[in-house]
Protein backbone atom coordinates (compact mmCIF):
# COMPACT_ATOMS: atom_id res chain seq x y z
CA UNK A 1 0.00 0.00 0.00
CA UNK A 2 2.93 2.17 0.45
CA UNK A 3 4.39 1.36 -2.64
CA UNK A 4 0.74 2.05 -4.33
CA UNK A 5 0.39 5.49 -2.28
CA UNK A 6 3.96 6.68 -3.42
CA UNK A 7 3.66 5.79 -6.91
CA UNK A 8 0.39 7.55 -7.32
CA UNK A 9 1.85 10.68 -5.83
CA UNK A 10 4.40 10.69 -7.92
CA UNK A 11 2.54 10.03 -10.90
CA UNK A 12 -0.96 11.69 -10.33
CA UNK A 13 -2.27 11.02 -14.12
CA UNK A 14 -2.55 7.34 -12.55
CA UNK A 15 -4.70 8.73 -9.42
CA UNK A 16 -6.94 10.71 -12.46
CA UNK A 17 -7.61 7.21 -14.63
CA UNK A 18 -8.20 5.25 -11.24
CA UNK A 19 -10.96 8.28 -10.19
CA UNK A 20 -12.58 7.61 -13.51
CA UNK A 21 -12.29 3.71 -13.50
CA UNK A 22 -14.60 4.00 -9.64
CA UNK A 23 -16.91 6.52 -10.27
CA UNK A 24 -17.98 5.59 -13.88
CA UNK A 25 -18.18 1.33 -13.09
CA UNK A 26 -19.85 2.56 -9.36
CA UNK A 27 -21.67 5.41 -11.40
CA UNK A 28 -23.42 2.64 -13.86
CA UNK A 29 -25.00 0.87 -10.75
CA UNK A 30 -28.33 1.38 -9.42
CA UNK A 31 -30.13 0.37 -6.54
CA UNK A 32 -34.32 0.40 -6.62
CA UNK A 33 -33.73 2.77 -9.63
CA UNK A 34 -31.41 5.17 -7.73
CA UNK A 35 -28.09 5.90 -8.75
CA UNK A 36 -25.27 8.26 -8.24
CA UNK A 37 -24.23 8.73 -11.52
CA UNK A 38 -20.83 8.92 -13.18
CA UNK A 39 -20.21 12.50 -12.03
CA UNK A 40 -20.98 12.10 -8.14
CA UNK A 41 -19.46 8.83 -7.99
CA UNK A 42 -16.08 9.93 -9.71
CA UNK A 43 -15.86 13.27 -7.31
CA UNK A 44 -16.58 10.82 -4.09
CA UNK A 45 -13.84 8.64 -6.07
CA UNK A 46 -11.26 10.94 -6.27
CA UNK A 47 -12.15 12.59 -2.62
CA UNK A 48 -11.35 9.05 -1.33
CA UNK A 49 -7.89 8.80 -3.40
CA UNK A 50 -6.59 12.48 -2.97
CA UNK A 51 -6.39 11.48 0.96
CA UNK A 52 -3.26 10.25 0.10
CA UNK A 53 -2.31 13.71 -0.84
CA UNK A 54 -2.06 13.77 -4.65
CA UNK A 55 -1.08 17.59 -6.27
CA UNK A 56 -2.25 17.44 -9.88
CA UNK A 57 -1.29 20.41 -12.17
CA UNK A 58 -4.57 23.01 -12.51
CA UNK A 59 -4.24 23.20 -16.24
CA UNK A 60 -5.45 19.57 -16.77
CA UNK A 61 -8.75 20.58 -15.62
CA UNK A 62 -8.48 23.33 -17.17
CA UNK A 63 -8.34 21.86 -20.95
CA UNK A 64 -10.82 19.06 -20.24
CA UNK A 65 -13.28 21.72 -18.87
CA UNK A 66 -13.02 23.67 -21.82
CA UNK A 67 -13.56 20.62 -23.89
CA UNK A 68 -16.69 20.07 -22.25
CA UNK A 69 -18.29 23.53 -22.59
CA UNK A 70 -17.42 23.69 -26.09
CA UNK A 71 -19.57 20.51 -26.60
CA UNK A 72 -22.15 21.84 -24.26
CA UNK A 73 -22.50 24.89 -26.39
CA UNK A 74 -22.47 22.81 -29.47
CA UNK A 75 -25.08 20.98 -28.45
CA UNK A 76 -27.67 23.49 -27.23
CA UNK A 77 -26.58 25.85 -29.86
CA UNK A 78 -29.82 25.04 -31.99
CA UNK A 79 -32.24 24.78 -29.68
CA UNK A 80 -30.87 27.50 -27.80
CA UNK A 81 -31.04 30.49 -30.84
CA UNK A 82 -34.90 28.94 -32.20
CA UNK A 83 -35.80 29.74 -28.28
CA UNK A 84 -34.28 33.29 -28.06
CA UNK A 85 -35.37 34.65 -31.77
CA UNK A 86 -38.53 32.40 -32.75
CA UNK A 87 -41.55 30.48 -31.18
CA UNK A 88 -39.67 29.12 -28.58
CA UNK A 89 -39.28 32.14 -26.74
CA UNK A 90 -42.31 31.85 -24.01
CA UNK A 91 -40.27 28.63 -23.11
CA UNK A 92 -36.90 30.76 -22.84
CA UNK A 93 -38.58 33.26 -20.70
CA UNK A 94 -39.88 30.75 -18.82
CA UNK A 95 -36.38 29.20 -18.26
CA UNK A 96 -34.74 32.57 -17.58
CA UNK A 97 -37.25 33.20 -14.62
CA UNK A 98 -36.35 29.78 -13.93
CA UNK A 99 -32.75 29.93 -13.83
CA UNK A 100 -33.22 33.02 -11.56
CA UNK A 101 -34.90 31.36 -8.97
CA UNK A 102 -32.25 28.68 -9.15
CA UNK A 103 -29.71 31.11 -8.71
CA UNK A 104 -31.81 33.12 -5.69
CA UNK A 105 -32.49 30.42 -3.62
CA UNK A 106 -28.87 29.25 -2.94
CA UNK A 107 -27.70 32.14 -2.62
CA UNK A 108 -30.23 33.49 0.24
CA UNK A 109 -29.36 30.04 1.82
CA UNK A 110 -25.55 30.49 2.07
CA UNK A 111 -26.47 34.12 3.10
CA UNK A 112 -28.34 32.72 6.13
CA UNK A 113 -26.21 29.94 6.75
CA UNK A 114 -23.19 31.69 6.88
CA UNK A 115 -21.31 30.02 4.67
CA UNK A 116 -18.18 30.58 2.90
CA UNK A 117 -18.24 31.47 -0.98
CA UNK A 118 -16.35 28.09 -2.16
CA UNK A 119 -19.71 26.70 -0.12
CA UNK A 120 -21.86 28.27 -1.44
CA UNK A 121 -20.75 27.82 -4.98
CA UNK A 122 -20.79 23.60 -4.19
CA UNK A 123 -24.46 24.23 -2.65
CA UNK A 124 -25.44 25.90 -6.18
CA UNK A 125 -24.15 23.60 -8.35
CA UNK A 126 -25.07 20.22 -6.44
CA UNK A 127 -28.86 21.39 -5.50
CA UNK A 128 -29.43 22.20 -8.79
CA UNK A 129 -27.33 19.46 -10.38
CA UNK A 130 -25.33 21.40 -12.63
CA UNK A 131 -21.69 20.46 -11.99
CA UNK A 132 -20.47 22.91 -15.29
CA UNK A 133 -20.65 25.59 -12.89
CA UNK A 134 -18.19 24.78 -10.44
CA UNK A 135 -15.56 24.65 -13.52
CA UNK A 136 -16.61 29.19 -13.77
CA UNK A 137 -16.83 29.09 -10.03
CA UNK A 138 -13.32 28.39 -10.04
CA UNK A 139 -11.97 30.41 -12.68
CA UNK A 140 -14.12 33.66 -10.83
CA UNK A 141 -12.47 32.49 -7.16
CA UNK A 142 -9.14 32.75 -8.51
CA UNK A 143 -9.90 35.91 -9.71
CA UNK A 144 -11.03 37.37 -6.51
CA UNK A 145 -7.02 38.77 -5.90
CA UNK A 146 -7.07 36.43 -2.43
CA UNK A 147 -3.87 35.30 -0.66
CA UNK A 148 -3.46 31.40 -2.37
CA UNK A 149 -4.04 29.66 1.04
CA UNK A 150 -7.42 31.60 1.60
CA UNK A 151 -8.19 30.85 -2.38
CA UNK A 152 -7.49 27.42 -1.75
CA UNK A 153 -9.42 27.06 1.51
CA UNK A 154 -12.72 27.86 -0.71
CA UNK A 155 -11.86 25.97 -3.83
CA UNK A 156 -11.65 23.09 -1.15
CA UNK A 157 -15.17 23.86 0.37
CA UNK A 158 -16.95 23.45 -2.68
CA UNK A 159 -16.72 19.86 -4.01
CA UNK A 160 -17.99 19.48 -0.08
CA UNK A 161 -20.66 21.44 -0.42
CA UNK A 162 -21.53 19.67 -3.58
CA UNK A 163 -21.42 16.57 -2.90
CA UNK A 164 -23.76 16.28 -0.14
CA UNK A 165 -26.34 18.74 -1.88
CA UNK A 166 -26.23 16.56 -5.01
CA UNK A 167 -28.01 13.58 -4.16
CA UNK A 168 -31.52 15.23 -2.90
CA UNK A 169 -30.49 17.60 -6.38
CA UNK A 170 -30.92 14.85 -8.31
CA UNK A 171 -33.42 12.13 -6.67
CA UNK A 172 -35.58 15.17 -4.86
CA UNK A 173 -35.94 17.38 -8.27
CA UNK A 174 -37.25 13.88 -10.53
CA UNK A 175 -39.76 13.23 -7.22
CA UNK A 176 -40.87 16.91 -6.95
CA UNK A 177 -41.26 17.42 -10.61
CA UNK A 178 -43.11 13.76 -11.41
CA UNK A 179 -44.74 12.96 -8.29
CA UNK A 180 -45.36 16.10 -6.31
CA UNK A 181 -46.06 18.16 -9.52
CA UNK A 182 -49.41 16.79 -10.80
CA UNK A 183 -50.44 16.53 -7.29
CA UNK A 184 -50.01 19.99 -6.30
CA UNK A 185 -50.60 21.44 -9.62
CA UNK A 186 -54.50 19.15 -9.55
CA UNK A 187 -52.69 17.67 -13.58
CA UNK A 188 -54.07 14.49 -14.39
CA UNK A 189 -51.07 14.00 -16.74
CA UNK A 190 -52.28 10.71 -18.50
CA UNK A 191 -55.74 12.54 -19.71
CA UNK A 192 -53.80 15.91 -20.27
CA UNK A 193 -51.55 13.92 -23.09
CA UNK A 194 -53.84 12.17 -24.83
CA UNK A 195 -56.09 15.60 -25.20
CA UNK A 196 -52.71 17.20 -25.87
CA UNK A 197 -51.96 14.21 -28.80
CA UNK A 198 -55.30 14.70 -30.15
CA UNK A 199 -54.96 18.55 -30.55
CA UNK A 200 -51.71 17.34 -32.75
CA UNK A 201 -53.66 15.30 -34.44
CA UNK A 202 -52.45 12.23 -33.05
CA UNK A 203 -53.95 8.49 -32.03
CA UNK A 204 -52.12 5.56 -30.19
CA UNK A 205 -49.07 4.55 -31.76
CA UNK A 206 -48.43 0.97 -31.63
CA UNK A 207 -45.59 -1.46 -33.42
CA UNK A 208 -42.01 -0.88 -33.39
CA UNK A 209 -38.89 -2.49 -32.98
CA UNK A 210 -38.89 -6.05 -30.99
CA UNK A 211 -42.60 -6.40 -32.67
CA UNK A 212 -44.44 -8.67 -35.10
CA UNK A 213 -46.92 -5.76 -35.86
CA UNK A 214 -45.47 -2.93 -38.52
CA UNK A 215 -47.10 0.17 -38.92
CA UNK A 216 -46.46 0.73 -42.44
CA UNK A 217 -46.36 -2.47 -45.14
CA UNK A 218 -46.07 -2.83 -48.96
CA UNK A 219 -48.50 -4.95 -50.74
CA UNK A 220 -49.66 -6.22 -54.14
CA UNK A 221 -53.27 -5.41 -55.61
CA UNK A 222 -54.65 -6.53 -58.64
CA UNK A 223 -56.85 -4.16 -60.86
CA UNK A 224 -60.08 -5.44 -61.86
CA UNK A 225 -61.66 -4.66 -65.29
CA UNK A 226 -64.42 -2.69 -63.31
CA UNK A 227 -62.54 -1.28 -60.73
CA UNK A 228 -62.73 2.78 -60.90
CA UNK A 229 -58.46 2.48 -61.27
CA UNK A 230 -58.57 1.61 -64.99
CA UNK A 231 -57.76 4.21 -67.55
CA UNK A 232 -56.32 6.64 -64.38
CA UNK A 233 -53.04 7.78 -64.05
CA UNK A 234 -50.42 7.01 -61.04
CA UNK A 235 -51.35 10.46 -59.77
CA UNK A 236 -55.08 10.72 -59.96
CA UNK A 237 -55.38 7.93 -58.03
CA UNK A 238 -53.40 8.79 -55.13
CA UNK A 239 -55.28 12.08 -54.99
CA UNK A 240 -58.43 9.97 -55.04
CA UNK A 241 -57.70 8.45 -51.81
CA UNK A 242 -60.00 9.93 -48.57
CA UNK A 243 -58.14 12.66 -46.65
CA UNK A 244 -55.50 11.83 -44.43
CA UNK A 245 -54.47 9.11 -46.18
CA UNK A 246 -51.31 8.20 -47.08
CA UNK A 247 -51.06 5.33 -50.18
CA UNK A 248 -48.31 5.56 -52.58
CA UNK A 249 -48.64 3.31 -56.11
CA UNK A 250 -44.44 2.63 -55.91
CA UNK A 251 -44.38 -0.35 -58.86
CA UNK A 252 -46.67 -1.81 -61.38
CA UNK A 253 -46.29 -5.32 -63.33
CA UNK A 254 -47.76 -5.40 -66.31
CA UNK A 255 -47.54 -9.07 -68.12
CA UNK A 256 -44.27 -10.23 -67.47
CA UNK A 257 -42.82 -6.40 -67.12
CA UNK A 258 -41.79 -4.69 -63.76
CA UNK A 259 -42.06 -1.05 -63.67
CA UNK A 260 -41.53 2.05 -61.72
CA UNK A 261 -44.58 3.82 -61.27
CA UNK A 262 -44.56 7.16 -62.37
CA UNK A 263 -47.37 9.98 -61.68
CA UNK A 264 -48.12 9.56 -65.33
CA UNK A 265 -48.50 5.99 -66.00
CA UNK A 266 -51.96 4.81 -67.00
CA UNK A 267 -53.12 1.94 -65.22
CA UNK A 268 -55.03 -0.71 -66.80
CA UNK A 269 -57.61 -3.68 -65.93
CA UNK A 270 -54.95 -6.48 -64.59
CA UNK A 271 -52.12 -4.47 -63.57
CA UNK A 272 -50.91 -5.75 -60.18
CA UNK A 273 -49.55 -2.65 -57.88
CA UNK A 274 -47.37 -2.42 -55.04
CA UNK A 275 -49.05 -0.02 -52.40
CA UNK A 276 -47.35 0.91 -49.58
CA UNK A 277 -49.18 3.32 -46.70
CA UNK A 278 -49.90 2.51 -43.27
CA UNK A 279 -51.39 -0.85 -41.94
CA UNK A 280 -54.91 0.87 -40.87
CA UNK A 281 -54.94 2.80 -44.54
CA UNK A 282 -54.40 -0.12 -46.43
CA UNK A 283 -57.10 -2.86 -44.97
CA UNK A 284 -59.46 -0.07 -44.60
CA UNK A 285 -58.93 1.37 -48.38
CA UNK A 286 -58.33 -1.62 -50.20
CA UNK A 287 -58.68 -4.49 -48.40
CA UNK A 288 -62.70 -4.67 -49.09
CA UNK A 289 -62.34 -3.84 -53.17
CA UNK A 290 -59.08 -4.94 -54.00
CA UNK A 291 -57.52 -8.58 -55.22
CA UNK A 292 -54.50 -8.57 -52.75
CA UNK A 293 -52.50 -11.05 -54.81
CA UNK A 294 -48.85 -12.72 -53.04
CA UNK A 295 -45.90 -11.32 -55.43
CA UNK A 296 -42.21 -11.27 -54.17
CA UNK A 297 -40.54 -9.71 -57.32
CA UNK A 298 -43.18 -7.25 -57.25
CA UNK A 299 -42.28 -6.55 -53.53
CA UNK A 300 -38.76 -6.71 -53.70
CA UNK A 301 -38.78 -2.67 -53.61
CA UNK A 302 -34.94 -1.18 -52.75
CA UNK A 303 -36.10 0.67 -49.31
CA UNK A 304 -34.08 2.04 -46.80
CA UNK A 305 -34.39 3.79 -43.48
CA UNK A 306 -32.43 7.01 -42.93
CA UNK A 307 -31.24 9.59 -40.60
CA UNK A 308 -31.71 13.55 -41.59
CA UNK A 309 -30.31 16.52 -40.36
CA UNK A 310 -33.10 19.40 -40.74
CA UNK A 311 -31.68 22.70 -41.88
CA UNK A 312 -33.33 23.77 -44.68
CA UNK A 313 -35.30 27.56 -43.53
CA UNK A 314 -38.30 26.48 -45.86
CA UNK A 315 -39.36 23.63 -43.36
CA UNK A 316 -38.68 25.18 -40.35
CA UNK A 317 -41.61 25.48 -38.39
CA UNK A 318 -43.94 23.54 -40.66
CA UNK A 319 -45.88 21.22 -39.15
CA UNK A 320 -45.79 17.50 -40.60
CA UNK A 321 -49.75 17.69 -42.26
CA UNK A 322 -48.12 20.42 -44.30
CA UNK A 323 -44.85 18.69 -45.30
CA UNK A 324 -47.20 15.28 -45.96
CA UNK A 325 -48.64 17.45 -48.83
CA UNK A 326 -45.44 18.46 -50.61
CA UNK A 327 -44.27 16.89 -53.67
CA UNK A 328 -41.29 15.49 -51.90
CA UNK A 329 -42.96 13.78 -49.44
CA UNK A 330 -44.01 11.03 -52.11
CA UNK A 331 -43.56 7.72 -51.04
CA UNK A 332 -41.50 8.71 -48.00
CA UNK A 333 -42.61 7.93 -43.78
CA UNK A 334 -41.39 9.50 -40.67
CA UNK A 335 -40.60 7.43 -38.22
CA UNK A 336 -38.93 9.26 -35.35
CA UNK A 337 -37.71 12.85 -34.42
CA UNK A 338 -34.84 13.56 -32.41
CA UNK A 339 -34.50 17.41 -30.96
CA UNK A 340 -32.05 18.91 -28.98
CA UNK A 341 -28.33 17.82 -27.45
CA UNK A 342 -30.17 14.70 -25.35
CA UNK A 343 -32.08 13.75 -28.41
CA UNK A 344 -35.33 14.18 -26.87
CA UNK A 345 -37.68 11.97 -28.63
CA UNK A 346 -40.64 14.15 -30.23
CA UNK A 347 -44.04 12.66 -30.83
CA UNK A 348 -45.02 12.25 -34.38
CA UNK A 349 -48.08 13.58 -35.22
CA UNK A 350 -49.98 15.60 -37.56
CA UNK A 351 -49.37 19.16 -35.93
CA UNK A 352 -46.27 18.41 -34.82
CA UNK A 353 -43.66 21.11 -35.81
CA UNK A 354 -40.01 20.49 -37.20
CA UNK A 355 -37.43 22.30 -36.67
CA UNK A 356 -33.81 23.32 -37.97
CA UNK A 357 -31.39 21.21 -35.37
CA UNK A 358 -33.91 18.15 -35.70
CA UNK A 359 -32.81 14.62 -36.60
CA UNK A 360 -35.62 12.34 -38.21
CA UNK A 361 -36.16 9.05 -39.42
CA UNK A 362 -37.31 8.44 -42.51
CA UNK A 363 -38.51 5.24 -44.44
CA UNK A 364 -39.18 4.37 -48.36
CA UNK A 365 -38.12 3.52 -51.60
CA UNK A 366 -34.41 5.18 -52.01
CA UNK A 367 -35.08 7.43 -54.74
CA UNK A 368 -37.56 8.52 -52.33
CA UNK A 369 -35.51 9.22 -48.92
CA UNK A 370 -32.79 10.68 -51.41
CA UNK A 371 -35.47 13.17 -52.63
CA UNK A 372 -36.60 14.05 -49.69
CA UNK A 373 -33.52 14.40 -47.84
CA UNK A 374 -32.33 16.86 -49.87
CA UNK A 375 -35.65 18.92 -49.46
CA UNK A 376 -35.42 18.62 -45.78
CA UNK A 377 -31.64 19.28 -45.09
CA UNK A 378 -28.41 16.74 -45.16
CA UNK A 379 -28.26 12.85 -44.99
CA UNK A 380 -27.02 12.21 -41.24
CA UNK A 381 -24.51 9.13 -42.41
CA UNK A 382 -22.62 7.64 -39.66
CA UNK A 383 -18.69 9.09 -39.64
CA UNK A 384 -16.07 8.77 -37.30
CA UNK A 385 -14.46 11.96 -38.02
CA UNK A 386 -14.36 15.00 -36.27
CA UNK A 387 -13.32 18.48 -37.76
CA UNK A 388 -11.05 19.01 -34.64
CA UNK A 389 -9.89 22.01 -36.89
CA UNK A 390 -13.05 23.88 -36.13
CA UNK A 391 -13.29 22.39 -32.94
CA UNK A 392 -9.64 23.88 -31.88
CA UNK A 393 -10.13 26.95 -33.31
CA UNK A 394 -13.60 27.94 -32.02
CA UNK A 395 -12.23 26.85 -28.81
CA UNK A 396 -9.33 29.62 -29.03
CA UNK A 397 -11.56 32.12 -30.33
CA UNK A 398 -14.32 31.77 -27.56
CA UNK A 399 -11.32 31.63 -25.01
CA UNK A 400 -9.54 35.03 -25.83
CA UNK A 401 -12.63 36.21 -26.24
CA UNK A 402 -13.49 35.72 -22.40
CA UNK A 403 -9.95 36.33 -21.22
CA UNK A 404 -10.81 39.69 -21.84
CA UNK A 405 -11.68 41.81 -18.24
CA UNK A 406 -13.04 44.75 -17.81
CA UNK A 407 -13.36 46.32 -14.23
CA UNK A 408 -16.65 47.75 -12.85
CA UNK A 409 -14.49 49.95 -10.01
CA UNK A 410 -13.05 46.76 -8.01
CA UNK A 411 -14.58 44.16 -9.22
CA UNK A 412 -13.13 42.13 -12.80
CA UNK A 413 -15.92 41.42 -14.75
CA UNK A 414 -15.18 39.04 -17.49
CA UNK A 415 -16.68 36.04 -19.22
CA UNK A 416 -13.53 33.81 -18.39
CA UNK A 417 -11.85 31.35 -20.72
CA UNK A 418 -14.08 28.80 -19.72
CA UNK A 419 -17.48 31.21 -20.39
CA UNK A 420 -16.12 32.04 -23.45
CA UNK A 421 -15.71 28.34 -24.87
CA UNK A 422 -19.52 28.19 -23.99
CA UNK A 423 -20.51 30.95 -25.92
CA UNK A 424 -18.50 29.97 -28.86
CA UNK A 425 -19.77 25.85 -28.75
CA UNK A 426 -23.50 27.80 -28.81
CA UNK A 427 -22.31 29.68 -31.99
CA UNK A 428 -20.47 26.87 -33.93
CA UNK A 429 -23.50 24.81 -33.00
CA UNK A 430 -26.16 26.61 -34.54
CA UNK A 431 -23.91 27.20 -37.51
CA UNK A 432 -23.69 23.44 -38.23
CA UNK A 433 -27.01 23.57 -38.13
CA UNK A 434 -27.64 25.91 -41.16
CA UNK A 435 -24.67 25.60 -42.49
CA UNK A 436 -23.76 21.38 -42.45
CA UNK A 437 -20.62 21.43 -44.13
CA UNK A 438 -18.33 22.09 -41.74
CA UNK A 439 -17.97 21.85 -37.59
CA UNK A 440 -19.09 18.02 -37.66
CA UNK A 441 -18.44 16.27 -34.81
CA UNK A 442 -20.11 12.62 -34.19
CA UNK A 443 -22.32 11.69 -31.55
CA UNK A 444 -19.92 9.75 -29.57
CA UNK A 445 -17.34 12.39 -29.96
CA UNK A 446 -19.70 14.84 -28.23
CA UNK A 447 -20.65 11.81 -25.75
CA UNK A 448 -16.83 11.88 -24.54
CA UNK A 449 -16.13 15.52 -24.89
CA UNK A 450 -19.51 15.91 -22.46
CA UNK A 451 -18.69 13.45 -20.11
CA UNK A 452 -15.05 12.64 -19.89
CA UNK A 453 -14.32 16.28 -19.93
CA UNK A 454 -16.43 16.57 -17.35
CA UNK A 455 -15.35 14.20 -15.10
CA UNK A 456 -11.92 14.51 -15.55
CA UNK A 457 -12.33 17.92 -14.20
CA UNK A 458 -14.04 16.83 -11.28
CA UNK A 459 -11.45 14.10 -10.60
CA UNK A 460 -8.71 16.50 -10.69
CA UNK A 461 -10.96 18.64 -8.27
CA UNK A 462 -11.89 15.84 -5.93
CA UNK A 463 -8.32 14.63 -5.58
CA UNK A 464 -7.29 18.38 -4.69
CA UNK A 465 -9.81 18.85 -1.90
CA UNK A 466 -9.59 15.24 -0.64
CA UNK A 467 -7.23 16.29 2.60
CA UNK A 468 -9.92 18.85 3.55
CA UNK A 469 -13.28 17.05 2.34
CA UNK A 470 -13.43 14.99 5.99
CA UNK A 471 -12.93 18.31 8.24
CA UNK A 472 -15.37 20.24 5.80
CA UNK A 473 -18.26 17.46 6.09
CA UNK A 474 -18.05 17.08 9.62
CA UNK A 475 -18.69 20.85 10.36
CA UNK A 476 -21.11 21.38 7.86
CA UNK A 477 -22.79 17.68 6.70
CA UNK A 478 -26.37 17.82 8.27
CA UNK A 479 -26.73 21.67 7.59
CA UNK A 480 -25.66 21.32 4.34
CA UNK A 481 -27.85 18.78 3.35
CA UNK A 482 -30.62 20.17 5.03
CA UNK A 483 -29.73 23.46 3.36
CA UNK A 484 -29.72 22.08 -0.33
CA UNK A 485 -33.15 20.36 0.51
CA UNK A 486 -34.61 23.78 0.52
CA UNK A 487 -32.55 25.30 -2.39
CA UNK A 488 -34.20 22.45 -4.80
CA UNK A 489 -37.65 22.35 -3.70
CA UNK A 490 -38.30 25.74 -3.81
CA UNK A 491 -36.93 26.87 -7.21
CA UNK A 492 -38.74 23.76 -8.56
CA UNK A 493 -41.95 24.55 -6.61
CA UNK A 494 -42.28 28.54 -7.32
CA UNK A 495 -41.10 27.54 -11.41
CA UNK A 496 -44.35 25.09 -11.24
CA UNK A 497 -46.59 27.83 -10.41
CA UNK A 498 -45.04 30.55 -12.31
CA UNK A 499 -45.44 27.72 -15.43
CA UNK A 500 -48.90 27.12 -14.88
CA UNK A 501 -50.58 30.50 -13.55
CA UNK A 502 -48.37 33.32 -15.27
CA UNK A 503 -46.77 31.85 -18.87
CA UNK A 504 -49.93 29.31 -18.82
CA UNK A 505 -48.64 26.42 -20.33
CA UNK A 506 -50.17 22.91 -21.63
CA UNK A 507 -50.52 20.88 -18.46
CA UNK A 508 -48.91 17.87 -20.71
CA UNK A 509 -45.49 20.29 -21.53
CA UNK A 510 -44.82 22.29 -18.47
CA UNK A 511 -43.41 19.39 -16.25
CA UNK A 512 -41.32 18.84 -19.27
CA UNK A 513 -40.38 22.88 -19.51
CA UNK A 514 -39.93 22.83 -15.55
CA UNK A 515 -37.23 19.68 -16.03
CA UNK A 516 -35.62 21.11 -19.09
CA UNK A 517 -35.10 24.64 -17.29
CA UNK A 518 -33.50 23.07 -14.17
CA UNK A 519 -31.36 20.46 -16.79
CA UNK A 520 -32.85 17.52 -15.05
CA UNK A 521 -32.91 14.62 -17.61
CA UNK A 522 -33.73 11.73 -15.11
CA UNK A 523 -37.19 13.86 -13.94
CA UNK A 524 -37.98 14.15 -17.83
CA UNK A 525 -38.12 9.97 -17.83
CA UNK A 526 -40.40 9.95 -14.75
CA UNK A 527 -42.40 12.75 -16.09
CA UNK A 528 -42.87 10.69 -19.41
CA UNK A 529 -43.26 7.45 -17.45
CA UNK A 530 -46.08 8.83 -15.57
CA UNK A 531 -47.63 10.19 -18.28
CA UNK A 532 -47.55 7.06 -20.65
CA UNK A 533 -46.73 9.40 -23.69
CA UNK A 534 -43.20 11.50 -25.09
CA UNK A 535 -45.70 14.39 -25.25
CA UNK A 536 -44.14 16.03 -21.91
CA UNK A 537 -40.39 16.11 -24.20
CA UNK A 538 -41.78 19.35 -26.67
CA UNK A 539 -41.38 21.21 -23.62
CA UNK A 540 -38.02 20.43 -22.71
CA UNK A 541 -35.71 21.04 -25.57
CA UNK A 542 -35.92 24.73 -25.49
CA UNK A 543 -35.77 24.95 -21.37
CA UNK A 544 -32.70 22.81 -21.45
CA UNK A 545 -30.43 24.59 -23.80
CA UNK A 546 -31.44 28.11 -22.24
CA UNK A 547 -31.07 26.99 -18.80
CA UNK A 548 -28.22 24.68 -19.07
CA UNK A 549 -26.50 27.88 -20.41
CA UNK A 550 -27.31 30.27 -17.71
CA UNK A 551 -27.21 27.67 -14.81
CA UNK A 552 -23.68 26.79 -15.58
CA UNK A 553 -22.74 30.76 -15.98
CA UNK A 554 -23.98 30.99 -13.02
CA UNK A 555 -21.27 29.25 -11.26
CA UNK A 556 -19.51 32.37 -11.62
CA UNK A 557 -22.43 34.47 -10.27
CA UNK A 558 -22.98 32.80 -7.52
CA UNK A 559 -19.32 33.97 -6.36
CA UNK A 560 -19.45 37.33 -7.54
CA UNK A 561 -22.89 38.30 -5.96
CA UNK A 562 -21.36 36.33 -2.30
CA UNK A 563 -17.62 38.38 -2.91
Amino acid sequence: MAWLAETLRRYPEIAIFLSLGVGYWVGGKSFRGFSLGAVTATLLAAIAIGQLGITVSPNVKSVFFLLFLFAVGYGVGPQFVRGIAKDGLPQALFAVVQCLLCLAAPVAAAKLAGYSIGSAAGLFAGSQTISASMGLATDAINRLGLPADQAKALLDAMPTAYAVSYIFGTVGSAVILATLGPLLLRIDLVAACKEYEARLGGGKSLGGAGQAWHEYELRAYRISPDSAAVGKTVSQMEATEPAGMRLFIERVRRGDKIEEATLDLVLRAGDVVAIAGRRDQLVSVLGARGVEVDDPELLAVPAEGVDVYVTSKAMDGKTLRELAGMPGARGVYLRKIKRGPTETPIPVLPETRLYRGDTVTIVGRTQDTTAAAKALGVLDRPSNATDVAMVSLAIVAGALIGAVVIKAGAIPITLSTAGGALIAGIVFGWLRAIHPTFGRIPESTVWFMNSVGLNVFIAVVGLTAGPQFISGLRSLGVSLFLWGVVSTTVPLVLGMLIAKYVFRFHPAILLGACAGARTTTAALGMVCDAAKSQVPGLGYTVTYAVGNTLLTIWGMVVVMILS
